[in-house]
């Protein structure tokens, strides 16, 4: 398992935006970036420059996902048919941990990975630790009976900053379906991502 060794709301502020769509983020009160140098005026940023905050932004979204993974993922997804930006998406929407978040059962992405590698999260009825397996569709994902008194996941389904997206059917509080893969118009990011600006760096 990797470890997010930096603060993660930082990431916020190098990106001037709320990546999560947190109450809690730095972003909401201070918008100019981390460090004694943040407040500076920011100089012209190059294409490159450009397609590097796309990748890091949208890696960063998606919580202690390594460069090796990331990149294993874009492969992936350069590999199948379609659009690779879509493909992308879709691919990292298919990630345990991610759809573990999108049902309500944590938090956070990094409080959902942590939940998944304690071994709370059954798919298809059985145990499973790995965050980033990948959930295919009519899978179903349920929480273990320790988790379902767990005080964590209690409070993260009352959350009211973000719903549960359609391509998740819920069965109950503690159950759900991973119904198909969403295209980028389906995803409820907080900010805007440009897939497309990934494929490109990706592609230099």
């Amino acid at each position: 398992m990797s470890k997010r060794h930096s603060a993660k709301h930082k990431l916020d502020r190098r990106m001037g935006e709320n990546i999560w769509g947190r109450p809690k983020s730095s972003v909401n009160r201070r918008s100019y970036g981390p460090g004694q140098h943040g407040q500076r005026r920011k100089s012209k940023v190059s294409d490159y420059g450009i397609q590097l905050r796309a990748k890091q932004k949208l890696k960063g979204y998606y919580g202690d996902v390594t460069e090796k993974q990331f990149k294993a993922t874009y492969a992936t997804a350069s590999r199948m048919k379609g659009d690779t930006g879509q493909n992308l998406i879709g691919l990292l929407e298919q990630r345990l941990d991610m759809v573990v978040y999108r049902a309500k059962f944590a938090p956070t992405i990094f409080a959902a990975r942590q939940i998944v590698s304690h071994g709370h999260i059954r798919v298809n009825g059985v145990k499973c630790n790995i965050a980033s397996r990948r959930v295919f569709v009519g899978d179903v994902i349920s929480l273990g009976d320790k988790a379902k008194e767990m005080a964590l996941i209690i409070e993260a389904q009352g959350l009211a900053e973000r719903e549960v997206p359609d391509y998740i059917s819920q069965d109950g509080t503690d159950k759900i379906t991973f119904v198909r893969v969403p295209t980028l118009d389906e995803v409820p990011y907080p900010v805007k991502m440009e897939p497309n600006l990934v494929v490109e760096f990706y592609s230099r």
